[in-house]
């Protein structure tokens, strides 16, 4: 079954199947469309750790649609005393929901949150195999990912400044294999501006994945 990857802005994306929506690592300033919390519509929140930038409106939008916020387990725990349903997990961990499997990935990045770890998702989303980086550097385990929880496509941060930039990132594309990265987490402000173009070509040139570059407010259909 296909899904919808919409791209909000920053790190903010949608995927969309089977009538059910997940939202990762909301936050909404600047993006193109002018959303706000109460325009979104989801069953799942995902967020990968606690920095304002990823998780700024997910409280609101996990409570307006009593939607499942799936985290680490401190980033859970918060949820939970701010009046959200949430579901805690942790490094290395595999759960089955009911639109499929969720494998919490290593992210090497500040939690924001205190004992917290940061944290990337593979998710299998109604047959759409996804994988999340989250906020995170270059780290050689990457390689594993696709041994462990096969998937087709990979959202990776680009900017630089506090995540790879994208030299680091196109040795991810080798590491993780996918078939399709998505590049995001770059020109939201000046210290992670980057090219995307130039960053597709180096990919696409020397590795065997193809970017698929997606604007904020646009919208792509994964198979």
């Amino acid at each position: 079954m296909s899904a919808k990857f919409h791209y909000i802005n920053h790190a903010c994306f949608t995927l969309e199947s089977n009538g059910k929506t997940a939202i990762f690592d909301p936050f909404l300033d600047g993006n193109p469309e002018g959303l706000q919390a109460k325009d979104i519509k989801a069953d799942y929140v995902f967020i990968s750790h606690a920095h304002f930038d990823h998780i700024a409106d997910a409280y609101a939008i996990a409570k307006a649609n009593k939607a499942l916020v799936i985290s680490t387990a401190e980033i859970a725990g918060d949820a939970g005393n701010n009046g959200c349903q949430a579901h805690g997990m942790h490094l290395g961990g595999t759960f089955q929901f009911p639109f499929g499997k969720v494998r919490i990935a290593m992210a090497f990045h500040g939690s924001g949150i205190a004992g917290g770890h940061a944290c990337g998702f593979v998710v299998d989303f109604y047959g759409t195999k996804l994988y999340y980086a989250g906020d995170t550097a270059l780290f050689g385990d990457m390689q594993l990912l696709q041994r462990q929880d096969a998937f087709d496509y990979a959202v990776l941060p680009i900017g630089g400044n506090f995540t790879m930039d994208p030299k680091d990132a196109t040795i991810a594309a080798e590491f993780l294999k996918a078939k399709y990265v998505i590049p995001v987490h770059y020109n939201t402000w000046p210290p992670i501006k980057q090219d995307v173009n130039a960053y597709k070509k180096e990919v696409e040139s020397t590795t065997s994945s193809h970017v698929l570059i997606v604007k904020p407010g646009e919208t792509i259909e994964l198979k």
